[in-house]
């Protein structure tokens, strides 16, 4: 694939679309069309299946920048950092919706000269509203034609040749030169990706175990023995998972008021039926356990029609946090099919006003199969979650460092994952076995090509260079945000589909187990009238780093090469380690626990 470019200053270029769309003409007071973004050729693993038919309408959200500059980073970090350097301290005083829509509102030039473009170009006032936290004007029902002709570009409809899937977008878009200062992207327009089943399984264990490893195991959940050291765990049950990383004695308290939450995509349903079985078989003090649906921008829910995914996803995050009160939201894309997955979920979470305050996703893409602009409104978005107090766990999914990582030119380049890759998430990598945890070969992990390395990371992150030396130069990005953040088990967890048992590996498995965990902590939180934990990553590598398992050896493998090593501190394997210290303090709901701010 080639990029026309990655940089914020390559999409202010003055290049005519030529062959995507006819120029429009010069609109007063906002000046020529110039390129916004656009590919050359068409991004590969896609193919073009025409214009879309007659009629087709799409909702474009038109993200503003905000007014304050840098005013969402900061306050993140203030609210999230609990040894945040001022004088006022501000850890864990999450913001409400209406002080964050306050915060990151654009200029009111920016709208004045926004939505006066719009009228413009004939969008009727009616069908615009303000959105996503506060500074996204959405524009509802756009034909294809009209949106053309507002952005100069050529939606197509597009077909993946290995998943299947099918999108409309077009390859560039373009804005009034008078625009572009005011406008950070448009959506749905260039991204082209794919949300594939990020999870590897294999075939059913027809009942059986299918171990001769021996696993910790009681009807109540309890730990009934002891693994012995350095034993090689190749099939998880909660039991053992609950043991590990210190769960297994603690009650939940706060169950009216804390909330986990399940991001779901690509019609992947879990099943209420398969829960019970698991939830029968590996924590029977669990079997009545239940969960809710909320439907998302179209999404559907067939529970005859469960996916592995998702009853992964669910199924071990509760049994790590059971009975915390879950819910599934299955996401679509609108009544044409047309909208962006991340999009509109962000969008409908932020909109919420008492939702979970914890959410783990398993889903990620190439973070080069969108532009830098998208990925950096996307990413703010997490960080508005963040300042609302939502702690977000993303699976850095199970490619290593990469797959298919040969450009169009003949380089090599590591592929990290999106969303993975955003600072104001929590990137969740995949460890295996037992005393000690090793880094799983399947761990995805690396540095991020568009977002530099945050303040948090910069102490933590320089000592994996310092053993890595010159290996891998030019095939990542040195000054990049590195994932994963943490890790936690990810090779041979048993689930139930269909009524049948079967055997799945995936860092799609981890991050689950971890939003478990953070639920349990939160609930602590919450019993004891404190703030929730909110965004995690400063907490993590200030003071909850001194009780987290640093995991020392594994890799993983990638683009032909042998990846990157685990290693003492941080790396791009299983980053901090595990939370296997971080829990075992709030057995006794004590007022000191191990590793939590004060």
């Amino acid at each position: 694939m080639r990029y026309h470019c990655i940089h914020v200053l390559c999409v202010l270029t003055a290049v005519p679309l030529g062959n995507i769309a006819k120029p429009l003409s010069p609109l007063a007071g906002w000046g020529p069309m110039h390129i916004k973004h656009s590919w050359s050729p068409v991004p590969d693993d896609w193919v073009s299946l025409g214009h879309p038919p007659p009629g087709t309408t799409i909702d474009l959200y038109i993200a503003l920048k905000s007014h304050r500059e840098n005013a969402l980073r900061d306050t993140l970090y203030q609210v999230s950092e609990p040894s945040h350097p001022r004088p006022r301290r501000r850890y864990g005083a999450h913001l409400t919706n209406e002080q964050l829509a306050e915060l990151i509102a654009p200029h009111p030039e920016t709208l004045e000269l926004v939505n006066s473009w719009l009228v413009h170009q004939g969008i009727p006032s009616s069908s615009i509203s303000m959105t996503h936290g506060g500074d996204t004007l959405t524009l509802k029902d756009v034909s294809i034609i009209q949106a053309n002709a507002l952005l100069n570009a050529s939606y197509q409809l597009y077909r993946h040749v290995e998943h299947g899937g099918t999108i409309i977008r077009t390859v560039g878009y373009a804005l009034p030169v008078g625009l572009h200062k005011h406008v950070v992207t448009v959506a749905p327009t260039t991204t082209f990706f794919s949300l594939p089943p990020p999870t590897q399984w294999h075939a059913s264990l027809n009942g059986s175990d299918g171990e001769a490893v021996e696993m910790v195991r009681a009807a109540s959940g309890e730990p009934a023995t002891q693994l012995s050291n350095r034993a090689k765990v190749s099939s998880l049950e909660p039991s053992f998972l609950r043991w590990l990383y210190g769960t297994a004695t603690y009650k939940p308290a706060a169950i009216d008021r804390n909330f986990l939450g399940i991001a779901g995509f690509l019609n992947d349903y879990p099943s209420p039926t398969d829960l019970k079985a698991f939830m029968r078989k590996y924590r029977s003090d669990g079997k009545k356990a239940t969960f809710t649906v909320m439907r998302v921008n179209n999404g559907g829910y067939d529970p005859k029609r469960p996916a592995i995914e998702a009853n992964l996803d669910l199924q071990y995050a509760m049994a790590m946090a059971y009975p915390t009160p879950h819910i599934f939201y299955s996401t679509g894309q609108g009544r044409s099919n047309t909208d962006d997955w991340f999009i509109s979920f962000l969008g409908y979470f932020l909109r919420q006003q008492n939702g979970p305050k914890t959410i783990s996703t398993s889903y990620c893409v190439n973070e080069k199969s969108s532009s830098l602009e998208y990925s950096i409104y996307v990413c703010d978005l997490f960080g508005k979650l963040g300042l609302l107090g939502v702690s977000v766990l993303y699976a850095t999914c199970d490619d290593g460092v990469g797959k298919d990582c040969t450009l169009s030119d003949g380089t090599v380049r590591f592929k990290p994952k999106f969303p993975a890759t955003c600072p104001y998430v929590t990137a969740v990598g995949g460890t295996t076995d037992f005393d000690p945890e090793v880094g799983a070969v399947i761990s995805g992990g690396g540095f991020s090509d568009y977002f530099k390395i945050p303040d948090y990371q910069r102490q933590a992150v320089p000592g994996f260079f310092q053993i890595l030396g010159n290996k891998y130069n030019g095939l990542y990005n040195a000054t990049g945000r590195g994932i994963p953040d943490i890790s936690a088990q990810a090779m041979g967890f048993n689930i139930f589909v269909g009524g049948k048992k079967q055997m799945v590996h995936g860092t799609s498995g981890s991050a689950p187990v971890v939003a478990g965990i953070i639920a349990l902590i939160n609930d602590h939180l919450i019993s004891n009238n404190r703030p929730v934990l909110g965004f995690l990553n400063p907490w993590l590598y200030g003071s909850a780093a001194r009780s987290l398992f640093d995991v020392t050896s594994g890799t993983n493998p990638g683009c032909n090469t042998d990846g990157f090593s685990a290693v003492p501190g941080w790396d791009p394997v299983t980053g901090l380690g595990t939370l296997v210290g971080v829990f075992p303090g709030l057995s006794g709901l004590g007022s000191s626990s191990r590793g939590l701010p004060p």
